[in-house]
């Protein structure tokens, strides 16, 4: 497969102002040097507590939240240049699919106009080929022609999430940053959103970056499966070898909270001690070493550098340095 996206050395600090002036005395580090690349058709889940870093990568991929630092390359491109028509236009061929399909959706504007807006930014459409088009978007995502003239609140958390992802996909794009897209829904419309990404993944030749705190649901879908912690990305793996083999303590916790209905494969539980420091301070060397039972001299004071070990499994610990 071919590289579709290339991210080296992410980084989006936000700073912290006080003082009648507003002077930055801080920053919050939401994501600090993340790296990776995401094949042509994959899925890449991003997973990891709240307040990780995982939105905030999403959104700056894209360019919804300017990057402090790094370069985006997609296409071989590099989108950290790029500015007015320019990235407008490259924006056709990148999309997003929010958490809350209510609060993404105006309510003041009927589902037709919802979707029109797109066609009408990004293209010279004539106003009959938009309506064919997003009529025809319709049936594809499972709701049917007389919804265009509807208003989001007359529909179901679960059909106006089929709304968000049908204005991600009325620009035909090859990219989509789908930010937790199912953890607002209940656990039964969860599965048929889930299939319905499947499908159109399939279908429209899509590439995926599907963020979830839910380990669960980022193993139904995803190929690879990258975790992240306090803004670093600490382990990136196929998903199979990371949920069977998982080489990063913080990953092994994880896991290791994942409900299982049968009780001959449930792990022990591991507690993690303390709590997740703040970002806008963060720990020296190793950003997990306060919490981490193997932690180790050095990794209060180097940080670890991400390695591939095995299979293509990267980790970034000191205990595979």
């Amino acid at each position: 497969m071919n590289t579709l996206l290339e991210i080296k050395g992410l980084k989006k600090y936000f700073p912290i102002r006080s003082g009648v002036f507003g002077k930055t005395q801080n920053y919050v580090k939401a994501v600090d040097d993340v790296s990776f690349d995401v094949m042509e058709g994959e899925t890449l889940g991003i997973v990891g507590e709240s307040g990780c870093g995982k939105s905030t990568t999403g959104r700056s991929i894209i360019r919804l939240i300017e990057p402090s630092e790094g370069t985006i390359l997609f296409q071989g491109e590099d989108l950290s240049s790029l500015k007015g028509d320019v990235l407008r236009k490259k924006r056709r061929d990148m999309q997003i699919i929010f958490q809350d399909p209510y609060a993404s959706l105006n309510p003041r504007m009927t589902i037709g106009s919802i979707l029109e807006e797109p066609l009408i930014i990004h293209g010279h459409v004539s106003r009959a080929e938009r309506k064919k088009r997003v009529l025809e978007i319709l049936e594809i995502v499972g709701l049917t022609p007389h919804h265009y003239n509807r208003y989001p609140h007359e529909f179901s958390g679960g059909q106006r999430q089929r709304i968000g992802i049908a204005r991600a996909l009325i620009t035909r794009p090859r990219l989509i940053v789908a930010d937790e897209p199912v953890s607002a829904l209940d656990v039964s419309i969860q599965s048929q959103i889930l299939n319905l990404m499947k499908e159109l993944q399939e279908q429209f030749k899509l590439t995926y970056i599907f963020i979830s705190h839910d380990l669960s649901v980022v193993r139904h879908i995803s190929d690879r499966v990258g975790v992240m912690y306090l803004g670093r990305l600490v382990e990136l793996a196929d998903k199979d070898e990371l949920y069977n083999n998982p080489l990063h303590p913080y990953t092994q916790a994880l896991l290791s909270a994942v409900p299982q209905p049968n009780p001959r494969a449930r792990q022990v539980r591991i507690i993690l001690s303390g709590d997740v420091p703040s970002p806008a301070n963060p720990p020296t060397g190793c950003a997990f070493h306060t919490r981490c039972s193997a932690s180790m001299d050095i990794c209060k004071t180097a940080r670890p550098q991400m390695k591939t070990t095995q299979a293509g499994h990267a980790v970034a610990c000191h205990l595979y340095t």
